[in-house]
């Protein structure tokens, strides 16, 4: 779109049909013939739009394809003589039984000598001091709430080939309309209010140093992202990118 290329010049000039190209754009890899024939594709069509097209079949595979070679192979479980074995050590030992007689007969008889009455006789009524004894209370201290962040910081790293456009709520275009693929950096940008449009979902995103994981789309993702919420908002909304 950005290039004002028709879908039917594509067509024309890789000889991929015009449906499966419509496919490949709405990640809709169902309605191609296999992934051999989406890989293929995908190559054919990096290629004529100048694109990393091994980038993209690597992204494709990770994404897509499920493990083959590399599955998990279950642990041996022990045999019934190491479980045995282990069982054994893991047993209490002969003298646990009296330690534990011996501390229970320690904390009762501390509980006994710590109630009023016990020990001597004289009581705190009877004695010359006790009318001017005071209580100690504990002293409550307020706990206080953590403040509400007044701004918020998007950071994004790239995990595919992604379109990004980021612009504040004053209009001021802070990322425009670049698009960035693996092992480039996004720059990190805070404001107190952020709108960002995405071409798609191929980017990890924190919002104030939290994970934001976004849904597959097969239409631009447009985000209105405040200190305390990220809401998905309708693309006409203004401010836009063009």
């Amino acid at each position: 779109m950005r290039e004002r290329i028709d879908i039917s010049e594509v067509e024309a000039q890789t000889k991929i049909r015009a449906k499966y190209l419509r496919a490949i754009e709405n990640e809709e890899w169902d309605l191609l013939p296999g992934p051999v024939y989406a890989k293929s594709f995908l190559r054919t069509y990096g290629d004529y739009l100048g694109l990393d097209s091994r980038m993209l079949v690597d992204e494709f595979r990770r994404r897509y394809e499920g493990p083959s070679e590399h599955e998990l192979r279950p642990v041996a479980s022990r045999p019934p003589r190491e479980r045995e074995r282990h069982a054994r050590r893991r047993r209490a030992p002969a003298w646990a039984p009296v330690a534990i007689v011996i501390l229970v007969v320690v904390v009762v008889l501390y509980v006994v000598g710590s109630l009023p009455g016990s020990g001597t006789t004289n009581t705190g009524a009877h004695h010359p001091l006790a009318r001017h004894r005071t209580v100690s209370r504990p002293k409550h201290t307020a706990v206080s709430k953590p403040a509400t962040p007044s701004r918020v910081t998007l950071q994004m790293a790239p995990t595919g080939a992604v379109y990004v456009c980021l612009v504040s709520g004053a209009g001021t275009k802070l990322i425009n309309e670049q698009t960035f693929s693996v092992g480039q950096t996004i720059p990190t940008e805070t404001g107190s209010r952020l709108l960002l449009t995405l071409g798609n979902n191929s980017v990890r995103m924190k919002v104030n140093g939290k994970a934001m994981p976004l849904a597959p789309s097969a239409t631009p993702i447009r985000l209105l992202i405040t200190p305390t919420t990220v809401r998905h908002i309708p693309t006409s909304q203004l401010p836009t990118c063009p």
